[in-house]
């Protein structure tokens, strides 16, 4: 529940950014806040064997990828495959750094259960070191919601409740894209999160209001690119095992733009005109396509919903406006076409002028 020190994972502070309070409509820890229901998940075929490209941080053996917050080794215990927090030991801290990531994690909470509230099975996966995926035991025990297990701890509540009893191993299948800073410290996006826990969706693609605390919401602030992932020692013996990730490519905009869409040539009216009319694609199926003027361009409709657009390459090549597909013209001594080959994703097929 609790955020490690900064000078645990080696953050150098640049600059503050003020959290927008409207998006804290809960006060943290709220016991009014609504409760997630309790599902019961379907049985799930656990380990689940990491993918070829994936990083190994812990397949069961020992704790060469962990070290402690002061670069020690880590003090947990490693046996029987898996690795289990020691009291007082202090959190631990995977070697590597990591940006943006998909993350496996498999827990178990520690038999008998033992306490109430957050002092039952309670540990924490971090990304980043900074924003804390709740590990708790929930199985029929009473505590806040934005702190129960699968919580974004202190903002989101997971979807549903699909925590097994303790003892019983579950999985996080942990979806993180990293805050974005511009060169001054200045925040441009904050971090997203989406978790399956159990296979089931808990958290769907939320945007983190800043680094996640106990009793109070915390602004972000600039920091490296890339940090440890860390594992907390909140006193309970909370087991893990087979912890991978596989490293996620840049998260890009995917904003539509108009790349490539622009005009080579400008066409007159009266060349428009030309392929104006109707034509038939010679397969089996016969389909009919209209080409139209519409203004200055020309439009094409291929069976579906809307018209598509047709950007001029030359007097006899058009491509598609917002996908890569062209139509190439064959044109008659006259001028006139006859029909175009249509060329869209490595494949192409004749159409023929009908009137």
């Amino acid at each position: 529940m609790k955020q490690p020190a900064l000078v645990a994972v080696g953050i150098f502070v640049l600059s503050f950014q003020a959290l927008p309070q409207s998006l804290a409509q809960w006060k943290a820890h709220d016991m009014n806040r609504p409760r997630p229901t309790i599902i019961k998940a379907s049985d799930q075929k656990l380990p689940i064997q990491p993918p070829s490209d994936a990083v190994i941080l812990f397949d069961g053996r020992d704790l060469s990828q962990w070290r402690s917050e002061d670069g020690s080794p880590a003090k947990w215990v490693a046996a029987n495959g898996y690795m289990e927090s020691v009291k007082g030991s202090g959190y631990v801290f995977s070697r590597l750094t990591f940006g943006d990531v998909q993350l496996h994690v498999e827990w178990a909470a520690p038999v008998p259960a033992m306490g109430k509230s957050q002092g039952r099975g309670n540990s924490g996966v971090f990304l980043m070191g900074q924003y804390e995926i709740q590990v708790l035991d929930s199985y029929e025990n009473h505590t806040y919601p934005d702190g129960q297990a699968a919580s974004v701890y202190g903002q989101y509540p997971p979807l549903v409740n699909v925590c097994r009893p303790p003892g019983e191993w579950q999985s996080y299948d942990i979806v993180f894209r990293r805050p974005r800073f511009d060169r001054n410290g200045g925040l441009l996006k904050p971090a997203r999160v989406t978790l399956l826990h159990n296979g089931v969706l808990v958290q769907d693609n939320v945007e983190l209001w800043g680094p996640t605390n106990w009793l109070q919401h915390s602004p972000y602030f600039a920091h490296p690119d890339r940090l440890p992932i860390s594992l907390q020692d909140h006193g309970n013996p909370v087991r893990f095992r087979n912890i991978w990730l596989r490293e996620l490519p840049e998260w890009n905009d995917p904003t539509p733009t108009n790349a490539k869409s622009d005009p080579v040539v400008v066409l007159q009216n009266k060349d428009l005109d030309r392929f104006v009319g109707k034509y038939q694609r010679q397969t089996s199926n016969k389909e009919i396509f209209s080409i139209k003027r519409d203004g200055t361009k020309l439009r094409a409709n291929f069976a579906g919903p809307s018209d598509i657009e047709l950007v001029p390459n030359s007097e006899r090549e058009f491509s598609l406006r917002w996908t890569a597909g062209k139509l190439v013209f064959d044109i008659a001594v006259d001028g006139k076409p006859t029909g175009f080959t249509f060329h869209l994703g490595g494949e192409e097929y004749l159409v023929k002028r009908i009137e």
